[in-house]
C-alpha cells in the first residue's frame, strides 16, 4: 500500500482536496455528492454561497421544502434536502463544529452513522476532511484500483477494507488526505471505467 501511493504522489503531487472553504461548507458537500459527480455537488454549493446560506445558522431555518430548489442540480433533491436538514440539526445538537472537535473519533463516527442519511464514506469525508480526523475513504475508485492489482476481491465490506488501508499505513490524517485524493485522480486520469493502462504511473 504505501508503494503504491509513493508512486502516485510522485506522479500527481499534492491535490488539494477536499474542496470547500469551511468545515460546514465541507460537510454539505459530502452529502450533496452522494449518487453524483462532484461537478453537479459543486453547482449546489455555489448556489448556497451565493444566497449567504452556507451557515449554520442561515441553513437551520430553511425547511427542506425551501432547501430544495437551491439544490436541484446535486440530483435526488428532494431526498438530499431532507438529509441535510436532518444533518444541520444534528450538527446544531452537538455544539455545532466546535463541539464536534470535542468529541473523540471512536465516539463520533457512531454518531455520524446514527444520523439519518449519513452512510460510512459520508460519516469518513466530513471525518477527514472537515475535521482532519486519521480516518480512511473507501469509495469507489479505491475498489476499482485496488481490486484491478489483485490487492482485494472488490465486494469486502467498507469496513473491512477501511480497517486494512489504516492498519497498512501510518495513523496520519494527512496521508489518508492525500493517499485518497490521488487514487481519486488515478480513476479519472487512467484508470477508468476502460483503463488507459500504457500511461498508468502503476504500470
Amino acid at each position: 500500500m504505501p508503494v503504491i501511493y509513493q508512486r502516485l504522489f510522485r506522479a500527481f503531487g499534492p491535490q488539494h482536496w477536499w474542496p470547500g472553504g469551511t468545515p460546514l461548507e465541507i460537510s454539505v458537500g459530502a452529502i450533496l455528492t452522494q449518487n453524483t459527480a462532484w461537478a453537479n455537488a459543486k453547482k449546489a454549493i455555489a448556489v448556497l454561497r451565493s444566497r449567504r446560506l452556507l451557515s449554520l445558522r442561515r441553513l437551520g431555518r430553511l425547511s427542506p421544502a425551501e432547501l430544495a430548489p437551491l439544490i436541484r442540480s446535486a440530483g435526488f433533491y428532494n431526498i438530499k434536502a431532507a438529509r441535510l436538514s436532518v444533518f444541520i440539526r444534528w450538527l446544531k445538537r452537538h455544539g455545532g463544529f466546535p463541539g464536534l472537535h470535542r468529541i473523540p473519533t471512536g465516539t463520533l463516527r457512531p454518531l455520524l452513522l446514527d444520523c439519518p442519511g449519513v452512510g460510512p464514506e459520508t460519516a469518513d469525508s466530513i471525518l477527514l476532511y472537515a475535521l482532519g480526523r486519521p480516518v480512511f475513504v473507501i469509495d469507489a475508485y479505491t475498489r476499482r484500483i485496488l481490486s484491478r492489482y489483485g490487492l482485494i476481491a472488490g465486494d469486502e465490506p467498507y469496513e473491512t477494507l477501511r480497517g486494512m488501508l489504516e492498519t497498512s499505513l501510518p495513523h496520519s490524517s494527512k496521508l489518508y488526505n492525500e493517499y485518497h485524493t490521488v487514487l481519486v485522480r488515478l480513476a479519472k486520469v487512467n484508470c477508468r471505467s476502460r483503463p488507459l493502462c500504457d500511461s498508468c504511473p502503476l504500470a
